[in-house]
């Protein structure tokens, strides 16, 4: 497994430990009192958990590049780190800015929010980005692929 899936998979599997352990948390009465658990557990769970770990087993699993160099069969490396630190970056800006910003609302935090959105937003469009031209129709004998 690529150095860069293992990144993406252990970040995975952080975000799900620290979901878990907010829902777990949410079950408590005096959780009532924390503002905004319920929709960061969510988000963590989703985009922390779920679509990292997609991100990482699909850059690892997808078809490699045909005709492409030993170093590129995977497309780009540094833009797959890119969207790694873009994705995280935003789910660390969202946990810390949405509890804020339902506690004390203010342009910092709706800014931070926005931030955070756009980051994730990146992240997600350099993984498509990256894997596009990998995902293609099976190459049928005799023939070259699409």
């Amino acid at each position: 497994m690529p150095r860069l899936v293992r990144w993406y998979v252990k970040a995975a599997f952080v975000w799900l430990a620290l979901a878990l352990l907010l829902k777990a948390v949410a079950l408590f009465p005096a959780a009532a009192s924390l503002p905004a658990i319920t929709p960061v557990s969510w988000h963590l769970l989703f985009v922390g958990w779920l679509t990292q770990l997609i991100f990482g087993i699909a850059h690892w699993m997808l078809p490699t590049r045909p005709g492409a160099s030993k170093d590129k069969l995977r497309g780009s490396e540094p833009l797959m780190w890119g969207a790694f630190i873009c994705l995280n970056l935003g789910l660390l800006l969202r946990v810390a800015a949405e509890p804020m910003q339902v506690a004390q609302p203010g342009p910092l935090w709706a800014g931070l929010l926005m931030v955070s959105a756009w980051l994730q937003w990146l992240a997600a469009l350099g993984f498509v980005f990256n894997s596009w031209a990998r995902v293609r129709p099976p190459v049928r004998r005799g023939q070259r692929g699409a």
